[in-house]
């Protein structure tokens, strides 16, 4: 894929979500914009590709789109646009973005017979999309004092930003929104609570902004990794809020640490990026408690991939210590990862299908919001299997010929792991849930495999 397709932003279904998937699609004979293209275009892709927002290139007119309608047909055949990976029958999510075989044949037909405008008089209005934040004015507006300079060329660069929020009460985060100023350089950020002034002391006064590192969130308290984090961003990702009434904590006086993973593009840019946070009018009845499977994005199973091997698998698992819903899954691995699939398996012996990524690409990691709370009870196993190719046939392969990979932080190496965020039924069984999850984290396998990590630094 080119590069050029890899900067191309996401197709949102604002409005639309795809039909079942039409065995024989049935397609009008004569195909134009204004009756039948438009319609697909404006409430499947057009919220992105506007002025202002995450698109390369405006997707607003007839012409804007017959300008890139061979694209358009490559990359809606190849279901590389829009950029939604669950495949169906594994978990129903919220904000579903993919055509039905039907919408994608009409594009193909209109494309293969010369791109007929129709009569303008037919075109559909444009939705209205908001201008701006996408939900709404925040609450809170904060942003970088500076700007961080990304290289050109080099490594991967993972720093953290401090931003004081000065806030003189607790509150509680139902949606946070980031606007990167220079999209095309971040590749993901991750939101942290510090509670301490700690991070401030790492941040040096003058020079470029923030402080090197990615183990913010992860400290002597093992309940950081359940606890403490605002969740996170990543390319192709869309802000919305937290269902079921739910909110994550943020005290009085914290600061908001941003977790940012540069990857330059072949030009200089400079990053100031801005964030909106929403808050509840009052704090949730429920407390959300996040985990991985496997734990610490795949670090504790030893991740060590042969140079060659096609097929090699990364499982993680994770025993339900209490009743609960999951209200989000998503994944996190690098470019050799090929695929995802997650299982739970309840105690009666009958399955639910959580998720399943065919075709993974690290350059569109979402997290996936289920339409409704999958209740997993006590005693439920939850099983992750991904599945890497590190051969010269993955054409994803960062290198060439295929060298050995290993668990590491920077996008040639590798990570592995299933996120969730799931919720106790109970709420008295919230400190029981983090204890199993830390549990899991510290069982002698996990242990041994991090244990080994930490010596060879």
């Amino acid at each position: 894929m080119t590069r050029s397709l890899l900067l191309i932003a996401c197709f949102v279904a604002s409005g639309q979500t795809a039909a079942a998937q039409d065995k024989a699609p049935t397609v009008p004979a004569d195909v134009n914009f204004s009756d039948h293209v438009a319609p697909i275009v404006f409430n499947n892709c057009a919220s992105c590709h506007r002025p202002g927002e995450t698109g390369p290139f405006s997707l607003l007119t007839y012409k804007d789109v017959r300008k890139r309608g061979k694209l358009i047909q490559e990359v809606t055949a190849s279901r590389y646009m829009p950029p939604w990976h669950p495949a169906p029958g594994f978990g129903e999510f919220q904000h579903e973005r993919r055509l039905s075989d039907a919408q994608i044949a009409v594009i193909k037909r209109w494309v293969d017979t010369g791109m007929a405008e129709g009569v303008e008089t037919k075109l559909p209005k444009l939705p209205e999309f908001p201008q701006g934040w996408q939900l709404g004015t925040p609450d809170l507006i904060v942003s970088m004092d500076r700007a961080f300079e990304v290289p050109a060329t080099g490594r991967d660069i993972y720093r953290n930003f401090v931003l004081p929020l000065n806030l003189k009460e607790d509150k509680w985060v139902t949606a946070i929104e980031l606007r990167p100023s220079a999209r095309s350089v971040v590749h993901h950020v991750l939101f942290f609570v510090d509670t301490t002034s700690g991070s401030r002391a790492k941040e040096p006064a003058t020079g470029q902004p923030g402080f090197a590192g990615m183990g913010f969130g992860v400290g002597k308290d093992l309940n950081s990794i359940t606890s403490g984090g605002l969740g996170g961003w990543a390319a192709g990702g869309i802000a919305y809020h937290l269902p079921q009434g739910l909110a994550r904590a943020l005290p009085k006086g914290a600061d908001l640490v941003l977790q940012t993973h540069f990857h330059p593009s072949g030009k200089a840019e400079n990053e100031k990026t801005t964030v909106g946070l929403y808050f509840a009018k009052e704090k949730p009845k429920r407390t959300i408690v996040n985990f991985q499977a496997p734990p610490l994005f795949g670090v504790t199973v030893g991740i060590d991939i042969p140079a060659g091997d096609k097929a090699y698998k990364v499982h993680g698992k994770f025993k339900v210590p209490v009743d609960m819903d999951l209200i989000s899954a998503g994944g996190h691995a690098h470019y050799i990862c090929e695929s995802m699939k997650v299982k739970a398996t309840l105690p009666d012996g009958n399955v639910k299908q959580l998720l399943y990524i065919p075709k993974w690409d690290f350059n569109w990691q979402s997290e996936y919001l289920y339409k409704e709370p999958v209740r997993l009870p006590k005693g439920t196993l939850i099983e992750a299997d991904l599945i890497y190719n590190n051969s010269a046939a993955n054409p994803a392969n960062p290198f060439s010929p295929p060298k050995r990979i290993k668990w590491g932080t920077a996008s040639t190496d590798e990570m592995g792991s299933i996120l969730f965020n799931a919720v106790p039924v109970r709420e008295s069984d919230v400190a029981a849930l983090r204890q199993g999850i830390q549990l899991e984290l510290l069982n002698v396998d996990n242990l041994n495999n991090l244990l080994k990590k930490l010596k060879k630094k």
